[in-house]
């Protein structure tokens, strides 16, 4: 049984065809959507395609509904190839993708009792033709706290300590403490779930305190439908009402010069009024390109934290944390595999063990290493100056043969073996050609190559020694 599930790589992800076949377009969608959600930033996901819809599909033609000509422009000129990408994983491949402006029913926005669902409607426009305009003003950006994201499910470790001290202590004393709070860091490490944490924190003591959170982009394409319908008023109003403001990915705002000094007048509205602010960033203050110097000596006035990617242990504890949430215990030599292959991002972790869970509950098996290697086998990304000699080096360490040898005339199983590894690596993490990966090994037909590339493709679902050396040697080439 289990060797049939390794028959060839092409059998997983034909059940994933198979699966999407038998979806209607919504569930299609909402699957599509979340693997977008894995794949980008919070903040582009939430603007640019939480509001979208699948409207009609066919083999040539799928149309997508979109709130507004903004986000069209966007999916059409930026997203377009990722949401193709998506759909390919799913089994569906049409000729042509086309985005419609889709004026489909949005819940109200009411952030409290007494705010006006007409918040940013114009004298003497009519409800209906107003409703587009207020859909993308009050409805479409503002997203609110997500309620899961809280300091008790949030796994701290090494690289983030500082920050969660700092977001508690901030929790328990807005606008005293730290203020503003900056974090930092790369994609995928915390930081969303860390600010929200502070939010539903202030929430959870006092039910009237106004917390806002908003990205950036989110603020930006707000700020430009406000002037667009001459709301500024209003929208400056909003957000400087506020008892704590967190906003998300700020370096999308910079080199937009009226939004900057949008922001910084409302950073010193609350400051003054000694309101809370927290700030999160890919890079320090000093480092975002196109900042204006004014936000970014202000940016440096509370505290200024940098979170680092999550060490083996806290990795561990995190995907413990989330197979406890699907009420799975997941053993400890899955949980050592996919933290050993998943280094540097949570939201890539936490896709690599969905994955791996939708694939042993459809199956009803339970998680294993052999099956986390095959599905997840190639999720790390390949650096970009990792080089062919840097395989064939590492290669030939791990079957410790020299060099000369791998490369050479030799014909020694000790030596075809690794040669066809580094082949199937060279091909499988560079993409290179056929004739290039024959070239790198010294080898003057490229059929060789192909040979051997196919040879360990079809060894490695069945030989547990090759995949494991095969494992070993991109570890220690991405590590």
């Amino acid at each position: 049984m289990v060797i049939c599930l390794w028959k060839s790589p092409v059998v997983l992800y034909s059940s994933e065809y198979e699966w999407s076949e038998g979806m209607n377009d919504t569930d299609l969608w909402q699957t599509v959507l979340g693997e977008i959600e894995l794949s980008t930033s919070r903040a582009s996901f939430l603007t640019w395609f939480k509001n979208t819809i699948l409207l009609s599909r066919d083999s040539k033609l799928l149309i997508i509904g979109v709130p507004n000509v903004f986000i069209k422009q966007q999916l059409e000129t930026k997203f377009n190839e990722l949401i193709n990408e998506t759909l390919k994983k799913n089994g569906i491949r049409p000729e042509r993708i086309e985005y419609k402006i889709h004026a489909a029913p949005v819940k109200p926005y009411v952030n409290e009792p007494g705010e006006s669902e007409a918040l940013f409607s114009a004298p003497g426009e009519s409800v209906a033709e107003n409703q587009t305009q207020r859909n993308i003003l009050a409805h479409t950006y503002r997203q609110g706290l997500n309620e899961r994201y809280t300091f008790d499910n949030f796994v701290v470790g090494s690289g983030n300590e500082l920050a969660y001290a700092a977001c508690q202590a901030v929790a328990a004393q807005i606008g005293t403490k730290y203020n503003p709070l900056f974090l930092y860091g790369g994609v995928g490490i915390g930081k969303t779930h860390l600010i929200q944490a502070v939010g539903n924190a202030v929430l959870a003591r006092d039910k009237k305190a106004r917390v806002v959170y908003i990205s950036s982009e989110q603020f930006l394409q707000e700020f430009v439908d406000a002037l667009r319908f001459k709301k500024n008023t209003d929208f400056a109003g909003y957000y400087r009402s506020t008892d704590v403001l967190i906003v998300d990915d700020i370096q999308f705002i910079a080199n937009g010069v009226k939004v900057q000094e949008e922001f910084f007048h409302t950073f010193n509205a609350l400051h003054q009024a000694g309101k809370q602010i927290i700030i999160s960033s890919d890079k320090p203050p000093k480092d975002i390109p196109g900042l204006e110097e004014r936000l970014r000596s202000r940016f440096v006035w509370g505290m200024t934290i940098d979170m680092q990617n999550p060490d083996f242990e806290t990795r561990c504890a995190i995907l413990q944390s989330k197979a406890a949430e699907h009420d799975v215990d997941l053993q400890p030599d899955v949980t050592e595999y996919l933290s050993n292959n998943v280094q540097t991002n949570i939201r890539e972790l936490e896709g690599a063990l969905n994955q791996l869970l939708a694939f042993c509950e459809m199956r009803e098996i339970e998680p294993s290493v052999e099956i986390a290697s095959g599905l997840l086998g190639s999720i790390k990304t390949r650096p970009k100056h990792l080089s062919a000699r840097q395989v064939i080096e590492r290669t030939a360490r791990h079957y410790q043969i020299p060099y000369s040898d791998i490369v050479g005339p030799k014909r020694d199983k000790d030596i075809v073996v690794p040669r066809q590894v580094a082949m199937y690596i060279l091909r499988s993490e560079l993409h290179m050609s056929f004739p290039k990966i024959a070239r790198e090994l010294g080898r003057k037909d490229h059929t060789t190559a192909i040979h051997s590339v196919e040879k360990i493709e079809r060894e490695s679902a069945l030989d547990t020694d090759i995949r494991t050396a095969i494992s070993s040697i991109k570890e220690r080439l991405y590590a």
